[in-house]
């Protein structure tokens, strides 16, 4: 994806340490037992814009108040259905992955595109269209819930280029191996 854009497109993930980035019905109350925006406050700096997912959006609606400091730039929701009453924070795209991220990826400026949301993430992975995947490990299993990635993603080659600790929370940062996914398709 060529953009003049200096910016990157970086699924974030906070991660419980057996895999799951939701618990039990979506849940994700159990983060913020763990995590405030004031925890890795570099990463919101280098956001300039976010493509969430319509179920993480709607999961989000409801913990708004549980972290409501966290600012990440412009907000774009991708989905099906655009909510019947507009949320004047919000830009719902109706489009294709590859259109909603070059759309986001102009409102982020020089800024990275922060990717959350299982579905959206995975379509982005799918296409190529991420550069790296940022993940918060927290010390804590849940057990069930919704994975890291879902079931059918293909084999996708990582770099590891970071990893600190912030008291519980271990963030881990890998730039995603796009010439090793192109060779892959050719075999």
């Amino acid at each position: 994806m060529t953009n003049a854009s200096t910016g990157k497109v970086v699924v974030n993930r906070v991660m419980s340490l057996d895999g799951y980035i939701a618990g039990p019905g979506h849940t994700m109350d159990w983060i913020f037992e763990h995590m405030t925006s004031a925890t890795f406050p570099e990463v919101m700096a280098a956001t300039g814009a976010m493509l969430i997912g319509r179920g993480t959006y709607e999961v989000g609606k409801g913990m708004s108040d549980e972290n409501p400091d966290y600012d990440g730039g412009a907000q774009f929701v991708l989905t099906h259905r655009p909510p019947d009453e507009p949320d004047p924070h919000v830009t719902f795209l109706t489009c294709d992955v590859e259109e909603a991220v070059a759309t986001a990826r102009r409102a982020a400026g020089d800024k990275n595109l922060e990717i959350l949301g299982a579905d959206v993430a995975a379509q982005c992975l799918r296409r190529g269209l991420v550069d790296e995947i940022l993940v918060y490990v927290l010390p804590v299993l849940l057990g069930d819930g919704v994975r890291f990635a879902p079931p059918g993603l293909d084999r996708i080659d990582l770099e590891p280029f970071s990893n600190v600790q912030s008291g519980g929370v271990t963030m881990l940062r890998f730039h995603v191996r796009k010439e090793a996914r192109s060779q892959q398709g050719d075999v």
